[in-house]
């Protein structure tokens, strides 16, 4: 009998182990956040932010980037003019048009991804004049301070996955996505 009961206990012990390991549901997780599992105590969980690296017991409840964000990850295509810091690119040597020009390119590319009717990324691999049109236009993570002013204000005020309205700056004529 004393042995029935501790091999009962020694169960019980065990399912109470095993379902403190079971991963919490993060269907639900704020923007951002990921669950991940403690390496000193393999039966406890975290909240952890990669983009600010932030780490959490309790779950979170505001997304990332309310969480003092200070850098962003954004996409852009580039409409270069003839007035634009650097008038040549990749994909023309001599850049001729005018600063409306540019402006009607990228108010075009806009309204085609917004409708549907094309993809930011295959736009901007085929269109844009920055060098990272190679990446889809992604410019990586960047901070406050390394980009133009008004590239960098209007990409830290998008949302993740918006695309922003025409920006205007020594380098050209965008539109920027935020990717992150």
């Amino acid at each position: 009998k004393n042995l029935s009961r501790r091999i009962v206990e020694s169960l019980v012990k065990m399912a109470e182990s095993e379902s403190k390991r079971t991963k919490p549901d993060d269907t639900d997780l704020p923007e951002g956040w990921t669950v991940k599992q403690s390496r000193s105590d393999p039966t406890k969980w975290y909240y952890f932010a990669e983009l600010t690296k932030q780490s959490s017991w309790e779950k979170p409840t505001k997304p990332v980037r309310d969480s003092a964000v200070d850098q962003v990850r954004a996409a852009h295509i580039l409409a270069k003019h003839v007035k634009s810091r650097r008038p040549s690119s990749w994909r023309q040597e001599t850049i001729t048009r005018t600063k409306q020009e540019a402006r009607d390119i990228i108010t075009k590319h806009r309204k085609d991804i917004l409708t549907g009717k094309a993809d930011f990324e295959a736009i901007a691999k085929t269109e844009s004049d920055c060098s990272s049109a190679k990446r889809g236009g992604d410019l990586g993570f960047f901070k406050k301070g390394a980009m133009q002013k008004a590239f960098e204000e209007v990409a830290f005020a998008l949302e993740v996955g918006e695309v922003s309205g025409l920006v205007e700056t020594d380098s050209g004529v965008h539109i920027i996505k935020r990717l992150a």
